[in-house]
Parts: structure tokens; C-alpha cells; sequence
């Protein structure tokens, strides 16, 4: 791969007009950036699950707050990659190459987009009514590739496909992004029925987008590995650094926010980042500055800050280092996972005390099983109603879906997959009230 073709102003859908950035205030990137911030899908985000329950008068992240702090760091990682690779004489004439930094944090902004409501339980949830409930009986009317999407559905490849599909009156291409930016996303580039072969449980797109994600990779020159599995394009290790890092370190800090966890133990958490040897001047500026500010709330959040700007330098290195692999397609590991040794047990630290105190925390849990019980049930109602829609109560059913959702033809596959798209695209507190409102637990709030 090389930066020359890897980074490209053409829109997906709009291949036929002039990407012209002259006299124009923003570059073709940074409309990338901006077209997520204001759409619909984007907006939703601040009504679904990160990992704690939504906030009551603890404010902690939801996924729209996740999505802009990824989006922030994926900024920085991408400006600090710009700068190591202008400093080489072989990049010096590409005229994308400072838009790096914009098409990394637009990126960040889509990675979660298509994920449905209640955290990971709401794709467990969609995944179980056709491995292990009533939908399992549709198998026999699919093909392999299409079943492997309904069994195991991914809110990666649901990403790619709100970004590029075109929806029921909405325009060609779907966001009409830039090739470069919607390459970004796509961490698992490879279909559902690939996963036995390499080994993951994650997937880049539905069989519904194969050719739309074949024809960004051709576009781009991404190399295709093995049949049907695709080397990433090289940013993307840049969008996966910014979520490890956020969602780790701010999944510390809102619990320590929710008291799970001790000041205490939550600093000690963060200050195991820096090697006592090496960074001794940071720390004892840290401490003058925990003793200047009393508030522990800032104290946690200052001692994040500098955390977080650590990562951001070493991923930027383990990078550069691992360059030319990336670019041969070559590169199996993480870039946080080739960070100094330090930040690298700091890290697997954190990540032990994620799952044992947080993930498992009884609030979490709580709203996972409510989640799963919920979006399983609407699945079902709808899915039954889509393959049989001539009776009374399918009818008065369907008619609650938008219709940008509605399939008109008689390809079950598609009619299911336009089910999925209404399904995933709730968020909790609507998917909570569609839910007892069909179940007869209420009724509509005029009554």
C-alpha cells in the first residue's frame, strides 16, 4: 500500500464529481467530519448504553460522549503521524497528507455508529433470536453468508453499512464520504462467514456491502491477503488505538466518579503508567499539582489528561516503527499493545480491574440483561410480522417503522436486514417504550 492511493478525496456514490478544495473553507475531510456531527445516527448515540446505565446525577459516558473523546485523541494520534511522515522526503508532494488528522477523527466519530442500543448485550441480544430462538428455524431460507450475518451480528459492519447504504429516499451513497475516511472505520475487513478462518468473532461488513467495501479497497489499492480477506487500511490501527485508549482510561474514571472506586486505587491505577525511573519529573509535578487542587474529581481528571497524552506519543511511535509492515499488510498486533513497558502493564492492570469491579458491577449487569430481554423481543415482533404481513396486528405493527426502513420486496434477507437496521438504530430509552407499549405494559402518553 502507499499513502498516494491510500488517501483519496473521492466520495463514495459520487464518483463522478471533482473533489475542488480551492477557496473553500473546509477541506474535503473535514466536510467528512462535520456530515457525522450533524446527522440523526450521530445524535442518537447520546441516548445509548456505553457501559453504565445512563446518567442520573452522575454523569458518565454514553456513547455520544465516548465517540467525541475518541474522535479527539484520533485527531492528535493523526496530527502526530502527519508530522513524522511530512518529516520524510518521500511523502513531501502528497497533497492529502495533512488531512490525515481529520479523516482519523471522523473515523473515531463512525466507529460506534452502528451499534445498537444497551451496550454489546443489544448485539448479543439480535444474534440470539436466530442461533438459539424462534428465528432459528428461518436458516434453510438463506445462504451461508447471509445466516453467518443474522447469527452474529457486528455493530462494526452495521457502521459500514449506515455510512454507504442508500437507505429508502435518501441520496446514492449514503453519507457520501470519502473513500478514505470510510476505509478508516472498517477494522475487520472480512464478512461474517470468514471468522472460523481468521479466528476473530468481529466482522467488517454484511453480505448486503461486500461490493461496496470491494470497490473502496480496489479504489484505495488495500491488498486482498487471502480470498475475501482484505489487509486494513493502515489509519485504521490509529481509529483502534484512540478507542483502547479511551474507553479504557474512562472507564476508570467513571467508576471512580460511581465510587466503585477508591481515589486511592484509581490514581494508583493511572500513575502505574509512569516508570518511576524515567518519568520521575512528571510524577512529582503531578503530585505538586494534586496538592494545589483539593477537588479529587480533578485530580483524577488531570492525572487522565497526561495518561492519555503518554498513549497518544508511544502508539504514534509504535507506529512508525511497525510502518513498513502496516503498509505490507503484515502487521497482526495492536499499536497499545506495543507501547513502553510501562504503560503496557499499566495497562493490562486497568484492564483486569475493568472486568472484574466494572463490567461486572451489579448497574451494569442490570442493564444488560434489561437490554437483552428487550431487544430480542422487538426483534421477534417485527421479524414475525415482516415474513408474514397480511394479518391485523403485523399490519398495525409495520406500520410503526420509518420509512427510510421499509423493504418492499420479496427478498426475506433484505427484509430482515431493514428490521435489524429499525432494531439497531433505537436508542435505549425509545427501544424501553416501544417495548412496553407492544407488550401492553402502557400506553401512549396522550392517554
Amino acid at each position: 500500500m502507499n499513502w498516494n492511493q491510500l488517501l483519496s478525496a473521492k466520495r463514495f456514490g459520487q464518483e463522478d464529481r471533482v473533489a475542488i478544495d480551492e477557496h473553500e473553507i473546509r477541506s474535503q475531510f473535514q466536510r467528512d467530519y462535520d456530515r457525522l456531527i450533524f446527522s440523526s445516527p450521530f445524535r442518537r448515540l447520546q441516548n445509548k448504553t456505553q457501559v453504565f446505565p445512563l446518567p442520573g446525577s452522575i454523569f458518565v459516558h454514553n456513547r455520544l460522549t465516548h465517540s467525541l473523546e475518541v474522535s479527539s485523541v484520533g485527531r492528535s494520534l493523526g496530527n502526530l503521524l502527519t508530522e513524522k511522515l511530512a518529516s520524510s522526503k518521500k511523502y513531501e508532494t502528497n497533497p492529502y497528507l495533512d488531512g490525515i488528522g481529520n479523516i482519523v477523527a471522523t473515523a473515531c466519530l463512525a466507529h460506534d455508529l452502528g451499534n445498537p442500543p444497551f451496550g454489546h448485550s443489544g448485539e448479543e441480544a439480535l444474534s440470539h433470536y436466530f442461533t438459539h430462538g424462534k428465528g432459528k428455524k428461518l436458516e434453510n431460507q438463506f445462504t451461508k453468508e447471509q445466516w453467518a450475518d443474522l447469527c452474529n451480528f457486528e455493530g462494526n459492519a452495521n457502521a459500514f453499512r449506515l455510512l454507504t447504504h442508500a437507505f429508502n429516499g435518501r441520496r446514492k451513497g449514503g453519507f457520501a464520504l470519502t473513500y478514505s475516511s470510510i476505509a478508516a472505520v472498517i477494522k475487520y475487513p472480512w464478512a461474517a462467514h470468514k471468522i472460523p478462518e481468521v479466528g476473530k468473532r468481529k466482522y467488517g461488513y454484511f453480505d448486503t456491502e461486500k461490493e461496496n467495501y470491494e470497490k473502496v479497497a480496489r479504489e484505495l489499492g488495500i491488498p486482498e491477503i487471502k480470498p475475501g480477506i482484505f489487509a486494513r487500511h493502515p489509519l485504521v490501527y490509529l481509529v483502534e488505538a484512540a478507542d483502547d485508549i479511551c474507553y479504557q482510561i474512562m472507564d476508570i474514571e467513571d467508576a471512580h466518579k460511581l465510587k466503585i472506586l477508591s481515589t486511592d486505587e484509581t490514581k494508583r491505577l493511572l500513575l502505574n503508567f509512569y516508570d518511576e525511573t524515567d518519568d520521575h519529573n512528571i510524577v512529582a509535578r503531578i503530585a505538586d499539582t494534586c496538592e494545589e487542587v483539593s477537588d479529587t474529581n480533578e485530580q483524577i481528571a488531570y492525572i487522565r489528561a497526561g495518561v492519555i497524552g503518554k498513549l497518544i506519543k508511544e502508539c504514534v511511535t509504535a507506529f512508525v516503527e511497525n510502518e513498513s509492515k502496516i503498509m505490507a499488510g503484515e502487521f497482526s498486533s495492536t499499536l497499545i499493545k506495543e507501547v513502553s513497558k510501562s504503560s503496557k502493564i499499566a495497562y493490562k492492570i486497568c484492564t483486569e480491574v475493568a472486568v472484574s469491579k466494572i463490567y461486572k458491577h451489579r448497574s451494569v449487569l442490570e442493564i444488560e440483561l434489561a437490554g437483552y430481554k428487550i431487544l430480542g423481543t422487538l426483534l421477534q415482533e417485527f421479524v414475525e410480522a415482516t415474513l408474514d404481513p397480511d394479518n391485523f396486528y403485523s399490519k398495525k405493527l409495520l406500520s410503526l417503522i420509518p420509512k427510510q426502513y421499509n423493504h418492499n420486496g420479496n427478498d426475506e434477507y433484505l427484509k430482515i436486514m431493514s428490521i435489524l437496521d429499525f432494531v439497531s438504530g433505537m436508542t435505549d430509552v425509545f427501544a424501553l417504550d416501544l417495548y412496553r407499549t407492544i407488550k401492553g405494559i402502557k400506553l401512549p402518553d396522550t392517554y
